[in-house]
């Protein structure tokens, strides 16, 4: 498993380089990233190479971030979204949410995924010859 951090942002201009601008700074790496919104306010979610210093530093410029544990997958040749899919499918494993990752100098890309069973998951995914990494990089 990896950290995924979570940071509620405003709907507005320049919030989200806000927190990009933040890291970037400290040389915190963004090495995935997803966004969804609602009318008030947005969820970014980032996987950073330093998630924990990542966090002290966007609550001290006033934003709201928390670390959670997600799983990272490899997806490459042999290892396809439909096959993690079907896995889990078939394992009746609900994926609550996943996006895509990039990592620095990663062969392949990487699909992030959070469901209410992570210890589960992943030790099925494992089960199954599916690549679940430790970070990113």
């Amino acid at each position: 498993m990896i950290r995924q951090l979570s940071v509620f942002v405003e709907n507005k201009p320049g919030s989200f380089l806000r927190v990009t601008r933040a890291l970037h700074e400290r040389n915190i790496a963004i090495q995935g990233f997803c966004s969804v919104d609602s009318p008030e306010f947005g969820i970014l979610r980032i996987i950073v190479d330093r998630p924990e210093e990542a966090q002290r530093l966007l609550d001290e410029e006033g934003f709201m971030a928390k670390c959670y544990d997600v799983i990272a997958v490899e997806i490459g040749a042999q290892e396809t979204l439909d096959g993690l899919l079907k896995a889990c499918c078939e394992s009746n494993i609900s994926v609550n949410y996943m996006y895509s990752a990039f990592g620095d100098g990663c062969s392949h890309s990487a699909a992030i995924l959070y469901s209410e069973y992570l210890d589960e998951t992943e030790e099925m995914l494992r089960g199954k010859g599916f690549i679940c990494l430790n970070k990113l990089s």
